[in-house]
């Protein structure tokens, strides 16, 4: 391998970085209602797809299973989900409480306030170029 391959910048570590600067970024918007982006996200998405199985969670989340079941344990726990009827018997699923909901409902308006903020910053189109690449990948 060259000196300058060596030196070049790996898109993977960036990302990360920029994800975890994004990431805190939501957490203090979200912080004031007990909530983390990861947290408010795993609950969007079954109230979008619930009752969910939690393979099927992984699944549209793009996470492994024992991850979904280590993340919904926690929710579970705070009451803004509950275990629910599954088409499978033999797999365990999980829907919004009415906490979870009202959860939600108060968390929207700063969370919509950030990707508002997020969307500023990146520039006219650049938000919308910013998904286009990331989809690409």
């Amino acid at each position: 391998m060259t000196p300058a391959a060596l030196a070049s910048v790996c898109y993977c570590a960036a990302l990360r970085k920029a994800t975890r600067r994004v990431t805190a970024i939501y957490d203090r918007a979200l912080d004031k209602h007990g909530i983390s982006l990861a947290q408010y996200s795993l609950l969007r998405t079954i109230r979008r797809r619930g009752p969910i199985s939690l393979t099927e969670l992984a699944a549209v989340m793009e996470l492994d299973r024992s991850t979904i079941g280590r993340n919904v344990r926690v929710v579970e726990k705070a009451g803004w989900v509950r275990p629910a009827d599954s088409l499978d018997q033999r797999e365990a699923a999980i829907a919004l409480t009415e906490n979870g909901a009202e959860l939600l409902l108060r968390a929207y308006a700063d969370w919509a306030a950030t990707q508002d903020a997020i969307a500023a910053k990146l520039g006219a189109g650049g938000a919308e170029a910013l998904l286009e690449v990331l989809a690409g990948l």
